[in-house]
């Protein structure tokens, strides 16, 4: 857990100790400010200030569109209490992360042929941690970066952060399409405003939340279509189960926005959607092994990976409580407080119960997806980063929150992210 004492040098923070490892969070205690101390601080007042009116009042699209620039501004700004170089350029420029294999990567349908066969540690041309740890779509992201003039870490980190403020935008509209856009609207600052922001600059995993949370509202828009009988419903449910079916690639831990999408179905009573997104997921699969890696291969080799490495003197049961404890701090007190509210209403929709509402279903789909994720016992650590895919859906539970306390609980949101970025040094 002391990763961190090795990525940040002394001359940056010569007060942070290696001999601190700050279980269960990744990091060390290292209080700190930075140049986005203040930036993070006006980012945080404005949103408290004028966050929930605005969502309310402004127009749909113009409310979303200011979501996304503060999600953006607030995860850049968070990051830059670290410094430009630490907190920002070096985050994806580590010997263990995707860049360090880019330029090795010169024939694309080689390296996909290939891929399984350098999975497991211990032999010469075993990829890097997280190379390793992911499917191949992650790692051809930041290829194609590459090839189209997007190297390096600068471009790499604006990209993923770019992505990971679509998380803002999609889950709102999400909601919106489902048939409750005043609990988007409610939704809107505390999903901009997420803890979890931490950990979203600068990180794949704050990638990954983007396009997946973005294939799961196009499945929502296009179910809602498909239903009305309008135009465009069956193309958007396709491209769904492309995006969806792409996600798989990027993280095997996606497999399990399944309850999500699922969540979506029903509360739009839409099967029919299934009918062109599970196709639409079928193709890229399909895509993959006929480039030479088959998913289940890569998913086999990485658990025994998984095993061999650190997580065999990982107890199982100390992160079976330890990864919620991660959670609680990615998603807020507010996310905490709004699933208290919403846990006594997880049996609506059944007969003779209320009908489910859009924020019980998605925040129970990711709520199932985050509890087979731990039991599994394949995340051990980290899952403040690696659970943002599910953190950005669960934070929907602050809507259900009294609209009096809104604002409260949004400071308390905040105060949560500029506390743990302040006192903590993260490795992400």
């Amino acid at each position: 857990m002391l990763t961190g004492a090795r990525l940040y040098g002394s001359a940056q923070f010569p007060h942070a100790s290696a001999s601190f490892g700050e279980y269960p969070i990744l990091g060390h205690l290292s209080p700190h400010v930075g140049p986005g101390t203040v930036l993070a601080v006006l980012v945080a007042v404005a949103a408290v200030a004028w966050g929930p009116a605005l969502a309310e009042r402004l127009r749909w699209r113009v409310a979303l569109a200011g979501a996304y620039l503060l999600s953006v501004s607030w995860i850049l700004a968070l990051a830059l209490v670290d410094g430009w170089y630490v907190g920002v350029v070096r985050r994806l420029a580590t010997r263990d992360e995707y860049l360090h294999e880019v330029p090795g990567i010169t024939d694309i349908p080689t390296m996909l042929r290939t891929f399984s066969g350098r999975i497991l540690s211990l032999q010469p041309d075993s990829w890097t941690t997280h190379v390793s740890g992911h499917p191949p779509g992650a790692t051809l992201v930041f290829v194609w970066l590459d090839r189209v003039g997007l190297s390096g870490p600068i471009a790499a980190a604006v990209f993923c952060v770019l992505v990971a403020g679509l998380a803002a935008v999609a889950v709102p509209v999400t909601v919106a399409a489902l048939g409750r856009r005043d609990l988007a609207r409610a939704a809107l600052p505390f999903v901009a405003l997420l803890p979890g922001a931490v950990w979203m600059g600068v990180s794949a995993d704050a990638m990954f939340a983007g396009v997946v949370a973005v294939g799961i509202a196009a499945l929502a828009v296009g179910a809602v279509r498909l239903t009305a009988g309008r135009s465009g419903g069956g193309v958007l449910c396709a491209v769904a189960g492309l995006v969806l079916g792409f996600g798989i690639f990027l993280s095997y831990g996606l497999l399990l926005m399944a309850p999500v999408a699922l969540a979506v179905v029903l509360v739009s009573r839409c099967w029919r959607a299934l009918l062109f997104a599970v196709p639409g997921a079928l193709v890229v699969v399909g895509v993959f092994a006929l480039a030479g890696f088959w998913w289940l291969d890569g998913y086999h080799l990485v658990v025994r990976r998984y095993y061999e490495g650190i997580a065999a003197h990982r107890p199982y049961w100390y992160w079976v409580w330890a990864n919620l404890a991660c959670l609680a701090v990615a998603v807020g007190p507010a996310a905490v407080a709004g699933l208290r509210r919403t846990v006594p209403r997880f049996l609506d929709g059944l007969p003779g119960r209320a009908p489910l509402t859009p924020v019980v279903a998605l925040v129970r789909g990711a709520a199932l997806a985050v509890l087979t994720a731990d039991l599994s016992g394949l995340s051990k650590a980290e899952t403040e980063r690696i659970w943002l895919p599910f953190a950005v859906w669960l934070v929907l539970a602050a809507a259900a929150l009294p609209r009096a306390s809104r604002r409260w609980w949004l400071v308390a949101q905040a105060g949560t992210a500029l506390a743990v970025n302040h006192v903590l040094l993260t490795s992400w």
